[in-house]
């Protein structure tokens, strides 16, 4: 069946996901490929102190973002797309949506990005001993119970954003397992949220007299490869205005951005994991149990089909990198030079590999922002030597490197030495790999773990998406989404996997010994310079 019968027939998935910055669809043929794209750019904005996102920003991004698909389908095959075969929404996991029974937005939508529920997540981290950070949806919950906001005793529905956009779509309230474990702990035996956990949260609150248990106003939790509903009139008009896309279409569960990023590399097994490495980064690493204790440096989250996931989640990665890159640039100017940026980026990598294993004693944050693995609430770039540092292009580059990833290798510890976590493989997405080779050795090194790069990596999360929309429509009786992923949609992938080198691992455990150490001179830094 060519591409275009596949579109007119229906044999088609669509994964859309609402990212920080850009809306993303994807509509994938049987192939898995993506046969058609659409995006919409938008951005947050600081409103009242609260980073946000409007409902009319919501539906405006999501209407264009699927006319600009329907058009690419238009364009390239001469069809007006009016079905699929299968849906699913995902978006940036965490945060807070709440609706009174009438469905009306009570407060505006506080997304992850905010950091304004720090009473909460220590005393839910306190009550529950399992780590909430911050950004999850119980905290904002708690947060504003202990600040005695009014809308909290009317709440009928709390919801992620996703949720929120599969709740219109198919009046159904429920999300995936991955997503629902980015709202509250999920107990891995009954992956559902954790009924010990549920009844202390109630009884904690009980003596303000809601009328509602924390289990009524959650959505309700499902696990890759069920049906979460079908696509109802009223929602197929309100993600396509013209008209042209058919109620009827079956929906997978809505999924967070962790979820979706794990399908796209085939790390949804045990002792695998994933990395994400550009602004900010974050490492996760599918464990088989849950780990002996809680540690704040880690996030505990779920596969979407509800397997236990330990996440480092760092804030600063490769900003710092980037400006001495421009510097650099500058510097070749300023002498009548000039070079293509991704060549210089290639060549300064490459350059990396060639200093001493240690950086030659050099030390360097690249602190732009607050870095919770490290606790320090802001950030003060900074390079350090001394007098007998071996000061050269190349250890200068491997420091930077080596510091762009050294909170990631404070928390990827934990898991490897403390609870002696076996990782066989991680594979690598975003901008740092763009420098093929060099970029997967350093971080072979510092993750001392074998690093794998997929070419379908770069379809990112909208991609992993629709993989689960397909999963959901074609997967045979008893088959898990290990198995799809692994026998199907990866089978005979593209990709390079680099073993990390011993002497690699050693200096950068040198290096990190010396960056632990240092942390004194960064908080000096921050109490110092105002």
């Amino acid at each position: 069946m060519g591409i275009k019968e596949e579109i007119i027939e229906g044999k088609t998935a669509l994964g859309i996901e609402l990212g920080s910055t850009r809306i993303k669809a994807v509509l994938i043929g049987q192939d898995f490929k993506p046969v058609a794209q659409g995006s919409h750019s938008w951005e947050n904005r600081l409103e009242n102190g609260v980073w946000t996102y409007s409902l009319d920003d919501i539906w405006n991004g999501l209407q264009d973002c699927y006319a600009d698909l329907a058009k690419d389908v238009k364009k390239q095959y001469d069809v007006t797309l009016t079905t699929v075969g299968a849906i699913g929404f995902s978006a940036m996991m965490h945060g807070y949506m709440v609706f009174d029974k009438d469905g009306k937005l009570m407060v505006p939508f506080r997304t992850w990005r905010n950091t304004i529920t720090e009473e909460a997540s220590e005393k839910l981290t306190k009550l529950f001993d399992f780590h909430i950070p911050q950004r999850w949806s119980v905290a904002h919950l708690y947060q504003s119970i202990l600040n005695g906001e009014e809308h909290v005793k009317d709440i009928e529905y709390l919801s992620t954003l996703a949720g929120y956009v599969h709740w219109k779509m198919t009046g159904v309230k429920a999300v995936g397992v991955g997503e629902a474990s980015g709202m509250f702990p999920i107990d891995p035996d009954t992956l559902d949220y954790d009924e010990g956990m549920l009844k202390k949260f109630d009884d904690d609150v009980a003596s303000r007299g809601f009328s509602w248990k924390l289990r009524d106003i959650l959505p309700k939790v499902l696990v890759a490869g069920e049906s979460a509903g079908t696509l109802t009139e009223e929602g197929a008009k309100l993600l396509d205005p013209t008209g042209s896309l058919k109620a009827g279409i079956p929906l997978c569960p809505a999924e967070g951005d962790a979820g979706t990023g794990m399908t796209a590399t085939n790390s949804v097994a045990a002792h695998t994991g994933n990395v994400s490495a550009g602004t900010s980064c974050f490492a996760m690493v599918v464990l088989e149990k849950n780990l002996s204790k809680v540690y704040d440096e880690l996030d505990m989250v779920t596969t979407p089909s509800g397997k236990p996931v330990a996440m480092a989640h760092c804030n600063n990665c490769t900003s710092d990198l980037n400006a001495w890159v421009d510097l650099f640039k500058e510097v070749i100017a300023l002498g009548g030079g000039s070079i293509d940026t991704s060549a210089l980026y290639e060549k300064l990598f490459a350059s990396a590999l060639t200093g001493d294993p240690d950086c030659g004693g050099l030390l360097a944050y690249n602190y732009l922002s607050g870095e919770h693995i490290t606790h320090m609430e802001e950030g003060r770039p900074l390079v350090v030597r001394t007098p007998d540092s071996k000061f050269n292009l190349p250890n200068f580059m491997r420091v930077t490197l080596f510091t762009a990833l050294g909170a990631l290798k404070t928390g990827m510890n934990i898991l490897t030495r403390k609870e002696n976590v076996q990782v066989d493989r991680i594979t690598g997405h975003g901008g740092w790999f763009n420098s093929k080779g060099s970029s997967q050795q350093i971080m072979a090194a510092a993750l001392d773990v074998p690093v794998a790069v997929m070419e379908t990596a770069g379809e990112g999360g909208p991609w992993g998406e629709a993989i689960l929309a397909d999963y959901m429509l074609r997967k045979a009786d008893g088959e898990t989404l290990e198995d799809y992923l692994d026998t199907k949609v990866f089978k005979g992938a593209k990709g390079s996997t680099m073993d990390p080198v011993k002497a690699d691992v050693e200096g950068f455990d040198e290096f990190l010994e010396r960056y632990t150490k240092g942390l004194a001179i960064e908080r000096a830094a921050i109490d110092s310079l105002k």
